[in-house]
């Protein structure tokens, strides 16, 4: 892909072809780590991403007495049980994993503990009070940085308390981590701790907590409101886990595909739940050539393999409510709007403005320094496409931090006059170990 380029350079080099394998999804990963900590016995893992979050996970898990050992393909997790973790000696350095932090914050505390949790400089920067509120009525303690509007930041420290007070709360915002956080405070919580979703998000702790033994119902009311309700005090029990591929990293090849003549990629093994798969309804709507085989489950989750062609797209308006099933996907989305044939309006997003860095503001400047048309709104962007035509390119991008903005124009650059150059690809070692070498061997 990058021949005799720049380091860090990506620029039109010709179809992308091939079959390839995305690292493990990220969410099912780190909730295979946690929970897998809490059962009596031995759980074993494979297909565990590997990326700098998840090891995140497993460190703070072993601080607190897990036994994890990384194998050849396979990681065993020696449990300590439900209200058996440890006293940490030292912080809990999170590194830049906002969904590491937000959960075990959850998880640690209905547990006699204190603990301080540390993060690099971008998750110093996102907000946290939406977890401590909620917590906090628990019967929980936290001391937090103040933060940018009272959002309350890293570092902080938390005193958990046991027992816990059992809650029942209802999300102001769609959150997967806000749920499960207060669901995994709620093991080691008498009673029975109640989340009520009012917009449904990912459920993959509601599905593994299920696989796991615990006792968990789920009920949806006349106005689609999902009632989520869990019984404290489990007992977890060992599990085989098999975590699919990430459909957030498979996001990035697949729009790779479609934006640059004459590709063809297949990824196989990509987990297809239905609270992830947002993006591949809105490229379809957008005319993307997406084809679904092998479908099967795996671990307890639907997956397939996902074949991306080289597509005419045309822009659409995104409905809001289905923000919740492509969050993390929406900066290469943008970049799949950017090569459409007319305008692709979106809203509802201000979430973006507060993940690894404020994803609107960074997506519509640098689109903009590589030659597209794009409108930042408050809750959005509006872009305006090219036709299928290529963009100058021609710019250095600053990736803040933020492996989504950097994987985001590393595929850009595929169909690009000029080269684009990402300032910093090291963030993307977070979640897509070997992206570029990835690339690359698609587009030879």
């Amino acid at each position: 892909m990058q021949g005799n380029l720049a380091p860090n350079s990506f620029v039109a080099s010709g179809p992308l072809r091939g079959n390839i394998h995305v690292p493990g999804d990220k969410s099912i990963s780190h909730r295979a780590i946690m929970l897998s900590a809490l059962a009596v016995g031995e759980s074993r893992i494979t297909g565990l991403l590997e990326g700098e979050d998840v090891l995140a996970t497993a460190a703070a898990m072993r601080a607190m007495g897990a036994t994890i050992e990384r194998g050849e393909g396979i990681w065993s997790v020696h449990g300590v049980g439900v209200g058996g973790l440890l006293q940490p000696e030292s912080a809990l350095d999170m590194g830049n994993s906002g969904t590491s932090t937000r959960l075990l914050m959850g998880l640690l505390s209905s547990h006699p503990l204190t603990v301080a949790f540390t993060g690099d400089t971008s998750l110093s920067a996102r907000p946290m009070a939406r977890v401590i509120d909620p917590l906090s009525l628990t019967g929980a303690e936290f001391s937090a940085s103040p933060g940018a509007k009272k959002n309350r930041t890293l570092p902080l420290m938390l005193r958990g308390i046991c027992p816990a007070v059992p809650i029942s709360y209802r999300l102001p915002v769609a959150s997967a981590q806000v749920k499960s956080a207060i669901l995994l405070a709620g093991l080691n919580t008498p009673g029975i701790t109640e989340v009520i979703e009012p917009v449904p998000t990912r459920d993959h702790s509601e599905r593994m907590l299920k696989g796991f033994g615990a006792d968990l119902t789920i009920e949806t009311d006349g106005k689609g409101v999902r009632h989520i309700r869990l019984m404290g005090e489990a007992e977890l029990s060992p599990q085989q886990i098999e975590v699919p591929g990430d459909p957030s990293s498979a996001a990035f090849p697949i729009v790779a595909a479609l934006i640059t003549p004459g590709s063809e990629v297949t990824v196989t093994n990509v987990g297809m739940n239905p609270t992830r798969t947002g993006l591949f309804k809105m490229l379809e709507e957008m005319g993307a050539d997406l084809t679904y085989a092998g479908e099967r489950e795996v671990g307890g989750e639907p997956v397939a393999d996902v074949t991306a062609r080289h597509s005419t797209l045309a822009g659409i308006e995104v409905p809001p409510d289905i923000a919740p099933s492509m969050i993390d996907e929406f900066p290469v989305f943008f970049v799949a709007a950017t090569f459409a044939e007319g305008k692709t309006i979106t809203s509802g997003l201000e979430e973006l403005r507060v993940k690894e860095s404020d994803r609107l503001a960074l997506m519509a400047d640098s689109l903009t320094a590589i030659g597209a048309a794009v409108e930042e709104r408050e809750d959005g962007l509006a872009v305006n496409g090219t036709g299928g035509e290529a963009l100058k390119g021609g710019a250095t991008i600053r990736s803040a931090l933020d492996h989504r903005i950097a994987m985001s124009f590393a595929i850009a650059g595929q169909h690009c006059s000029k080269p684009v150059t990402v300032d910093d690809m090291s963030p993307i070692a977070t979640s897509f170990p070997g992206f570029e070498a990835m690339v690359a061997g698609l587009a030879q």
